[in-house]
């Protein structure tokens, strides 16, 4: 039985395990390459997000204003979880009081939501802008940019705060050990010593009804698109029409694909479940200026004008 005293009041930390069954060398290594990773992803969505502040052309354009705050989104994103991913390589058990691992619960759940937003949002554009090329200056304003990218962030933010403040007053169980390297819903339901079925299941709702109707709507939005594209006739316009959505296609696969094994098949957990959840919070985040900068012409113009002064 387990007395009032193992309640939330009384927890001061957790001890993160991180990989306790990886030797010290594998730790270096891994240690080594997530560095790598990081830093990285940090300079190749700066450059982006650089590129869009210091280029007039750029600014005028929505898809770059909703690509420079999908590459901020990026760096945030990484950063809620890699430098405590690598503090734990380094030193396995690696204790995180009770406030910072809800804080880190929180920010990398509200900034994965408002990545689904933004991708939701990106595709909303790349259907206006082939769908309904004559009426895209009037349909995507401006404002109406600024509109959706407010609204992406708004809306991500508060998406989880509901579902992880019930976490929170879960009672825990000593000696409130995860099995995980960031706090994440599956190990901090299973250190609860409290009935916890419903503060799972008020979390997997919202999750699930996230992906679900982000991956929907882009869904449709592609629906529509290629639709459209096929109308055309073959050649150059077809080409470019379809070349304009690849890298934003090849960033929503990557993201949703690694989501949606990590938190809708409730078997992917343990090591398997963390070398997942390594791609998609430092991998896909690495891939993003990768993909966009080598597939764009106008994003590789922009980044030679400004970090080269060519």
């Amino acid at each position: 039985m387990m007395h009032p005293a193992n309640s939330t009041a009384t927890v001061t930390q957790f001890l993160l395990l991180g990989f306790p069954s990886l030797g010290r060398q594998s730790r270096e290594l891994l240690f080594a390459l997530l560095s790598l990773a990081y830093a990285a992803t940090m300079v190749g969505n700066f450059c982006i997000v650089w590129a869009v502040l210091r280029d007039p052309r750029l600014q005028r354009l929505p898809m770059y204003i909703l690509l420079g705050n999908f590459s901020w989104l990026e760096i945030c994103y990484v950063t809620s979880t890699a430098p405590q991913m690598l503090c734990n390589l380094l030193s396995p058990g690696l204790p995180i009081s009770f406030h910072a691992c809800f804080l880190q619960f929180y920010f990398f759940f509200s900034l994965g939501a408002t990545e689904c937003f933004f991708l939701a949002a990106m595709a909303l554009d790349r259907y206006l802008a082939i769908c309904q090329p004559l009426r895209y200056p009037v349909l995507m304003s401006h404002q109406l940019c600024w509109t959706l990218v407010a609204s992406c962030w708004f809306f991500g933010f508060m998406w989880f705060i509901a579902p992880i403040s019930l976490m929170s007053r879960l009672s825990f169980c000593s000696p409130y050990t995860l099995d995980h390297f960031v706090c994440d819903p599956a190990p901090l339901l299973a250190a609860s010593c409290s009935p916890a079925h419903w503060a799972g299941q008020i979390c997997s709702t919202a999750s699930s009804l996230k992906i679900l109707s982000t991956v929907s709507f882009i869904l449709a939005s592609y629906g529509l698109i290629i639709t459209a594209v096929l109308r055309l006739p073959a050649g150059a316009g077809r080409h470019k029409a379809f070349s304009t959505c690849t890298s934003h296609l090849a960033i929503v696969s990557l993201f949703f694909g690694s989501v949606m094994v990590n938190y809708s098949f409730p078997t992917t957990s343990g090591t398997i479940g963390k070398v997942v959840m390594l791609f998609y919070a430092v991998g896909t985040p690495l891939l993003n200026p990768l993909i966009y900068s080598l597939r764009n012409k106008e994003m590789k113009g922009a980044l030679r004008r400004t970090l080269l002064g060519g």
